[in-house]
């Protein structure tokens, strides 16, 4: 079985919206997948996702509100084969905390899209209600990507 874990900065808006859309498209091809988000930053843990996060969940049938921020740990690099890092700030810090005996591969979420490699996907906190609307579009396209692959490979065995 293969797994994901989707990073930000507080796993309170991009990361939970980018492990529901990976949820979805699991259910939706029928794979069977290890799937969890997490937070670099302490500020939110226990929380549930932004309120906006949640209105874009529901808008597309799916519900955040059982979900929870918690902290990468060093586990989670024996845990997860895919640890994705929603900007390059994030993925810098899972660099620095990935052991070296690690079986997690990291990447850059938007780099799973050959047109965005490199790109971060946009923090909406700050902004309007709009940035949520895009970084929907952002990690659906991205996990309709990671879920391509994985049934390649899975073709390939």
């Amino acid at each position: 079985m293969s797994s994901f874990l989707f990073v930000c900065t507080g796993n309170i808006c991009r990361s939970p919206l980018a492990e529901l859309a990976m949820r979805r498209e699991a259910r939706e091809r029928g794979l069977e997948l290890d799937i969890d988000s997490a937070a670099t930053g302490r500020w939110n843990l226990g929380e549930a996702p932004d309120p906006r996060a949640c209105v874009i969940a529901s808008r597309q049938g799916l519900d955040a509100s059982t979900l929870r921020s918690r902290l990468v740990t060093v586990d989670d690099f024996s845990r997860f084969d895919h640890i994705i890092a929603l900007d390059r700030s994030h993925l810098t810090v899972l660099k620095k905390m990935q052991p070296r005996a690690s079986k997690s591969h990291l990447s850059l979420m938007l780099d799973h899209i050959p047109t965005r490699m490199g790109q971060d996907v946009i923090d909406p906190y700050y902004g309007p209600d709009e940035g949520f609307v895009r970084t929907w579009e952002d990690v659906e396209a991205a996990c309709a990507a990671l879920a391509n692959a994985t049934l390649g490979r899975r073709t390939k065995e």
